[in-house]
């Protein structure tokens, strides 16, 4: 542990006895009062708290549309239906068809079996390390965190919080793992909670920092952590984008003890805001390690890294474990233990998981087989996983015209609005949200009961992740997935990972053909506000922008006296990684797809014909430009593959017989062309020119001449300067003199 760690003794306890009498105090007035009001009902005990809270971002919600000028989706959508004259049903249930759930067979089975390398050798033994305990008693947790376990309603700790809590408090560096819904949040935030019960009060700093990956799930950290330190006076801070940065700053400077992070917004405030650093911290968590150490998060998170103490005490939690986690243990851990409650393969054994086959023909269909199922069999407490923004806000619609009530959430929405929806979905006001992978991680929205997988994940690893949100802590719940033939891949992992439990669902045909018809009908209305939003949107743009012209204006002294943000990535960078990690999926995709199907060769084929007739279209000058840089590229890659005799490739090998042959039929037909449109004169032949009489004027001969003449000459001149003066033979007679 750091020296700035060494708590002194415990100086809290007075409080805590005066917090015990004002308890005794307080339950001998409660037993007073039941002895006067026996013969009155008695009143139902309270509730245990919820540890997540939205509410105080979902009621600025229409502060914010009003200060912007604009207006909810729900609002154009009730606007459109109010006007139409037959405004969407919602379908029956009383179709004569229903769905059907089949035993999942495979097409064809894969009875490979990957050996996982075996990382424990690096680690130090979790010797006396156990996965049971009766009672948050038995983990030597101080009265103000028992009390708060007590109230959230917590009894007995859940294996990893058992194995976690008594290590943790020791200082001791941890790398846990285990599934979805066990705790991990508790695990490693009541013991870093009972560290900091003896820190040393005189001296205000930011000793723990907690980063996530996405904003939702430190604000559900941050909510948890401000729950169970209620009985104490330990303060805690949220950093992330989408928030009021100078209130931010404001709680920076006052030198919070917690510090609950989006990687992002730490290293703007480290760079950026006066007064704020990391070098009195003693405990640094990585929640979702695994997602953090991606290519979109690396190099912040290895910034953030080197600006914390070397000696400090680190903790990575994740549902799921990769490589790179194992790296970074390497290269920041030290004597780590890795404490592994349950393996990242194992799925609750109250989840039922389905899959939804949807051949190449009908994946038009894939809307209405949503709507089919989401109206007759999963009607509520349901999270919807598309692969898009787009695809999720057309979803939203949908389901808005069809009469089904839905939030959506992705990253095109404010942070407000993101909140706003998550306190919806908590609160039951609507049955279902629309999400992108931004939901995928972390949230524990307690009673979802179905999670469907609308647009396939890209990887087992999300799947495990996106499958979690439902079945948490020994709930039941139904995870679906629709599964394309381009996903077959993926649909063998999951048929490996659930087994014979894996389940088959037919959805009716009458019912995709009633839906289907319903959405081409719903389309207009979809256009009509898709566009308002679009002309919404530009207004916006444009006030925003004469703000900001007048702002400029009137303060453009303060504006430039200010110190000038530096940023650790650009947004063009952002671009280039992202580009990036997209071409390293790709790569990944084609290394293990190397033998592909014909129906994928055939669109391979045709997007390069789509995109060869969009550089038709291209205006001379930039399709020169396009021509002339594909070559460039091609040079460059030629000149970077050296042969293995130490030459190029280029130098060695010339052009292809084929490729010559090519080369000169194009230019042929090209100078036919030419010709027989009168842009250029055919010229005659070489063989011809010499039987031909000439027909030039005087003057142009007697140009040439001159030409000649002239060329002739400056040869002349150029060999003469190229000659050497000869030495002259004259001595000097004082060099003989010397000898």
């Amino acid at each position: 542990m750091a020296p700035s760690f060494m708590f002194e003794a415990p100086s809290d306890e007075e409080p805590e006895l005066s917090e015990s009498k004002d308890e005794d105090n307080e339950e001998a007035e409660e037993e007073e009062e039941g002895d006067e009001a026996e013969d009155k009902p008695s009143k139902p005990k309270p509730k245990s708290q919820s540890p997540w809270d939205f509410t105080s971002y979902s009621e600025s919600v229409a502060e914010e549309h009003a200060r912007r000028g604009t207006t909810s989706v729900d609002f154009k959508i009730s606007k459109i239906l109010q006007q139409s004259s037959a405004p969407a049903q919602q379908e029956e249930t009383s179709d004569s068809e229903s769905d059907k759930q089949v035993d999942y067979r495979s097409e064809d089975e894969d009875e490979e079996n990957s050996n996982a390398r075996d990382n424990k050798s690096f680690f130090a033994p979790a010797e006396g390390a156990s996965f049971h305990a009766n009672s948050f008693m038995e983990l030597n947790l101080s009265r103000p965190l028992l009390r708060a376990c007590e109230t959230l309603g917590y009894t007995k700790p859940t294996p990893i919080q058992a194995a976690c809590i008594p290590l943790a408090l020791t200082g001791r560096d941890i790398c846990g793992s285990a599934i979805t819904g066990s705790g991990k949040t508790a695990a490693f935030a009541l013991p870093t909670l009972e560290r900091l019960l003896f820190r040393p009060k005189r001296v205000s700093a930011i000793r723990v920092l907690i980063l996530t990956p996405a904003r939702e799930l430190a604000v559900q950290v941050h909510s948890m952590i401000e729950k169970l330190a209620q009985y104490t006076d330990i303060r805690c801070c949220l950093i992330v984008g989408g928030l009021s940065l100078k209130a931010q700053e404001t709680a920076l400077r006052l030198m919070p003890d917690i510090v609950v992070a989006t990687p992002g917004r730490m290293i703007d405030h480290l760079r950026n805001t006066m007064s704020v650093d990391l070098d009195d911290l003693a405990v640094l968590i990585l929640d979702e390690a695994d997602r953090l150490l991606e290519l979109g998060f690396s190099a912040e998170i290895h910034e953030l890294v080197c600006l914390c103490p070397k000696r400090r005490q680190t903790m990575l939690f994740s549902a799921t474990m990769t490589e790179e986690v194992d790296e970074l243990v390497k290269l920041s851990l030290t004597r780590p233990l890795r404490l592994s409650a349950d393996s990242s393969t194992k799925r609750p054994s109250t989840l039922t998981e389905e899959v939804v086959r949807i051949r190449r023909m009908r994946e038009v269909n894939q809307e209405a087989v949503l709507l089919s199922l989401c109206t007759k069999t999963f009607t509520s407490r349901v999270i919807i996983f598309s692969g898009t923004k787009q695809a999720a806000h057309r979803l939203k619609i949908l389901f808005q015209l069809a009469g089904l009530q839905a939030a959506e959430l992705h990253g095109d929405l404010t942070q407000v609005q993101r909140l706003d929806a998550l306190e919806r979905f908590r609160k039951q006001e609507v049955d279902f949200l629309i999400a992108t992978d931004v939901a995928a991680r972390g949230l524990d929205i307690i009673g979802v009961q179905t999670v469907i997988n609308y647009a396939c994940p890209r990887d087992i690893t999300s799947y495990v992740h996106r499958v979690g949100r439902t079945a948490r802590a020994g709930r039941e719940g139904y995870a679906v997935t629709f599964v394309t033939d381009n996903d077959r891949s993926l649909l063998k992992a999951i048929a490996k990972r659930v087994g014979s439990k894996l389940k088959s669902r037919i959805v009716a045909e009458q019912s995709i053909t009633k839906w289907s018809q319903k959405i081409e009908e719903m389309e207009e209305k979809v256009t009509e506000v898709i566009e308002e939003e679009r002309a919404e949107r530009a207004l916006r743009k444009a006030e925003m922008e004469a703000t900001k012209a007048e702002n400029m204006i009137a303060h453009k002294d303060e504006i430039y006296a200010r110190p000038k943000r530096t940023w650790f990535m650009t947004e063009k960078e952002k671009k280039l990684v992202a580009k990036e990690a997209k071409a390293s999926i790709e790569k990944e995709k084609g290394s293990a797809d190397a033998i592909i199907s014909a129906q994928q060769a055939e669109d391979l084929k045709m997007k390069e014909k789509r995109k060869r007739e969009r550089e038709k279209n291209l205006p001379r000058k930039k399709r020169r430009k396009l021509e002339a840089a594909r070559e460039m590229l091609e040079d460059q890659s030629e000149i970077n593959e050296p042969d293995g005799s130490g030459k190029n490739k280029k130098e060695k090998e010339g052009i292809s017989l084929v490729d010559l042959a090519y080369r000169r039929a194009k230019a042929v037909k090209a100078v036919k062309k030419a010709v027989d449109s009168g842009k250029i004169v055919k010229k005659s032949n070489k063989s011809s020119k010499q039987y031909k009489q000439r027909t030039q004027s005087r003057t142009e001969e007697m140009r040439e001449l001159f030409k000649n003449d002239m060329s002739e000459r400056r040869q002349k001149s150029s060999s003469n300067a190229g000659r050497k003066k000869p030495k002259s033979s004259f001595k000097s007679k004082s060099r003989y003199k010397r000898k």
